[in-house]
């Protein structure tokens, strides 16, 4: 089902003030739960990615402070990207988002990644090794956040919170 967010979001919320009419802002409205194919991509995804980086932590030959280093950048990236895509689903719905939670939170994962891409340059690792860090933590971050939009959509729908009820 196409859904047309933009024509919903907008659609009978005009108001006139002195002779200017301004559209309303309203929530964004989810009608359909996320696939059970695509939860369950989401999570193998998440998986991969985050068991396999750190497999990969386990069994390098790195200093411990070194592997410390590169297991708190995905806990980090992790909940940095989790925190992303909870702010700005929140303002999609209407619900406050402070701009500084919101900033902060993209900070945190630019940070993460930022810090992930210096490590790996100063890394005396094979490149092989550090294209395998670098893609299964960029899987993981994206896979987290597709895990939450899952689980957001599904507790939406859940509580009964679709259009008809409104």
């Amino acid at each position: 089902m196409d859904y047309d967010f933009k024509s919903d979001a907008t659609q009978g919320n005009e108001t006139k003030k002195e002779g200017k009419t301004s559209k309303k802002r309203t929530p964004l409205v989810y009608d359909q739960k996320p696939t059970p194919a695509f939860i369950g991509a989401a999570w193998i995804a998440l998986l991969a990615g985050s068991v396999t980086y750190c497999i990969g932590l386990w069994n390098a030959a790195m200093e411990l402070n070194e592997k410390g280093y590169y297991f708190t950048l995905i806990l980090f990236g992790l909940f940095a990207a989790v925190s992303v895509q909870k702010s700005v689903r929140d303002r999609l719905e209407g619900l406050q988002v402070t701009d500084m939670y919101y900033g902060l939170s993209w900070f945190a994962v630019l940070a993460a990644i930022l810090l992930l891409i210096i490590g790996l340059w100063n890394a005396d690792l094979e490149r092989s090794e550090k294209g395998f860090y670098a893609m299964s933590y960029l899987l993981s971050l994206f896979a987290a956040i597709a895990v939450q939009k899952n689980t957001r959509d599904a507790g939406f729908i859940e509580n009964g919170n679709t259009k008809e009820n409104d």
